[in-house]
Order: C-alpha cells, then structure tokens, then sequence
C-alpha cells in the first residue's frame, strides 16, 4: 500500500461502487482507495497451495476458508482488504455496509511479497488486531520454506515459527500446514 498522502478522501458508498466497477482489487483505509499489487505466479501458487491444505482438512466442520475474494473490514480502523486466505468459524457475518465484506474472521493469512512484507507485518497485522473475531494471523514466507504463525492470548499476541518439515499449529481452527507439502505442493512442476 503506498504511503503517500492523497488530496481526495472518497466515502465508502464511493469506494464500494468503484470497486463494483473495477476489474482490479482496491484496498480502503479511511477514505483512501489504493490499488493492490498483482501477484506473482509464485504467490499465487503458495496462497492456492495453503488453502488447499486447509480445504482438506475443514471440509465438512464448522470452519470454512475463503481464497482473496472475499473481502475483510476492520470496522474500528475502517480497513477493508482481501486477505490471500481467511478462515471463518461458524456463520459469516456481514458488515453492515457492506453485505460482501465479512467482519469475524477467525483466521487470517498473507503470503508475503517484498512489496508487501513491511506492510503485512506492520500496519496490517495492527488494523488485523482489532478483529474481536480474529485467534491467529499467519504469515507465509516467499523468501524460504517458512510459516509465521500470530496467536491471540488475551491482549496479547505470540509467535511460532514452522519450517521445512514442521507442521504450523492453527489451533484456533483445529488445523495444522505441512510447511514441506505446502512449498512443494506450490514448487513449479519439472518439464
């Protein structure tokens, strides 16, 4: 997201019927519009990769994950974005603005960039964290075979880090990522 200051302060009526018209992703903070970068085949690949693996294993339960589609509002900090992957446990609750904006996920998770790895882990996990709904927020690695994985205890949030051969915990939706199947599952296949 760039950080530069923007003359325009648009309304969420107007940045919900510009994204209606657009064929592209905008992220809305606080009467900013800001284009999202495309992904590379790498991220994308990861981010299909991840919720295959989480599809598989919630599948039929009470948890139910959604790829970059599905749009997410912290409505304390008036953020609305598409996470590569969100987990929902029980019923999606819509923003009431915003009948496509979901505002309980249970679990969040970004694929990294370098374009978006300062703001992934800065000020997005900040507006991340005042989601009451919100138990872990994991982070997957583009530079190397790794998973962050964020969890809620009370105020406060710890860290966890599974590499090449570890599984994730993602105790919140009764889950665990193969950090091996993960990265493989999204190698590019041999000619």
């Amino acid at each position: 997201m760039s950080s530069g200051a923007h003359d325009v302060h648009y309304t969420l009526k107007e940045y919900l019927a510009f994204e209606a018209s657009s064929n592209v992703k905008h992220e809305y903070l606080a009467g900013q519009i800001y284009a999202m970068a495309g992904g590379t085949p790498e991220h994308a690949a990861l981010a299909a990769a991840l919720l295959g693996q989480l599809y598989a294993q919630l599948r039929g339960g009470r948890c139910r994950a959604y790829d970059a589609d599905l749009r997410v509002r912290v409505r304390t900090t008036d953020l609305l974005t598409y996470p590569d992957v969100t987990v929902v446990c029980g019923p999606l609750e819509r923003d009431r603005d915003d009948e496509l904006s979901a505002v309980n996920p249970t679990l969040v998770a970004e694929v990294l960039s370098d374009g978006t790895e300062r703001y992934d882990r800065g000020a997005k996990f900040e507006h991340y964290k005042r989601l009451p709904s919100l138990q872990q927020y994991v982070l997957v690695s583009h530079r190397d075979r790794r998973i962050e994985v964020w969890t809620r205890a009370g105020d406060a949030w710890t860290s966890a880090i599974a590499r090449d051969g570890d599984l994730a915990a993602l105790n919140c939706i009764g889950a665990t990522i193969d950090v091996r199947e993960l990265y493989d599952a999204s190698a590019e296949p041999k000619a």
